[in-house]
């Protein structure tokens, strides 16, 4: 999206673009940013504008208020006690392997550029698998984040069992998964779940989208690309991965330029990709 004013999406969602950065914030602060259908669609809607984006070079996700996300709305927990339905047979897909909620989460995995989740407050339940969906996870060191589906006799279920997977052992996920105990940034960071722990991580992470939006974004595409195909593809698909995604950017506009600036000790001019 062009840069300029930031565009609310639902009443739910903010996205302002500068000098390549998406910055998307959750917006509803007086609800600690909690799901409800709007948000959901919020989301996604979020995720694919910025698909479509070719001039996006980097995105960060964080909260407005006092948290990150709270997860499921307290009325739709009400709503589920008295037998109500909640979100609809979530067991249709209706995104390709995905329903709507898991959508909300595997969208910023799907962008082609890296997703840096910048995590303050609170991040629980479906609030812990949106920021699951980020390339990095920065959290600060009193951030309380929980796996917390269990609480409310639930599973999680918006990605995160086949998101987890990659980033911590298996019994520290059954661990936390069973017992839905709080834990800290600090502790996120040991379990394997956080990426680095900021003091401000909003201003950690916009600092490493500026530094990511200045390099090649064919060459950060491409490599998200390897990134993604690493946690399922074969040692052979990942290695004709990568000698697919560098025969393609050796000699190509951009590659010569990031040559070209590091040796003329300048900053470079790259072409913006294909949307």
């Amino acid at each position: 999206m062009p840069e300029g004013p930031a565009r609310i999406l639902n009443q739910r969602i903010s996205i302002a673009c500068t000098d390549g950065v998406a910055d998307v914030r959750l917006s509803r602060p007086d609800k600690m940013n909690a799901l409800d259908p709007a948000m959901f669609d919020a989301l996604i809607e979020a995720g694919e504008t910025l698909r479509q984006e070719a001039g996006v070079r980097a995105v960060v996700l964080s909260g407005e208020g006092k948290g990150f996300c709270a997860g499921l709305d307290m009325g739709l927990f009400q709503s589920m006690a008295s037998g109500g339905s909640v979100l609809g047979d979530l067991r249709p897909r209706t995104h390709g392997a995905a329903n709507r909620a898991q959508q909300a989460v595997l969208v910023w995995r799907s962008l082609a550029v890296p997703v840096i989740a910048a995590i303050h407050g609170v991040a629980l339940g479906g609030g812990f698998q949106i920021a699951l969906g980020a390339d990095i996870r920065y959290v600060a060191p009193d951030a309380r984040l929980s796996i917390l589906e269990i609480k409310w006799g639930l599973v999680p279920d918006m990605a995160g069992v086949a998101l987890m997977r990659e980033l911590a052992r298996a019994d520290v996920i059954r661990e936390l998964t069973f017992t839905g105990r709080m834990f800290s940034g600090t502790e996120a960071l040991a379990l394997g779940f956080a990426t680095a722990v900021h003091a401000d991580p909003r201003a950690a992470a916009l600092a490493t989208a500026r530094d990511i939006a200045g390099r090649n974004p064919d060459a950060v595409r491409a490599a998200k690309r390897l990134m993604n195909l690493a946690g399922d593809g074969s040692v052979a698909e990942i290695l004709q991965a990568e000698s697919n995604e560098q025969a393609a950017l050796i000699g190509s506009a951009n590659q010569i330029e990031a040559v070209m600036a590091g040796v003329e000790k300048r900053a470079p001019v790259f072409r913006p990709p294909p949307a």
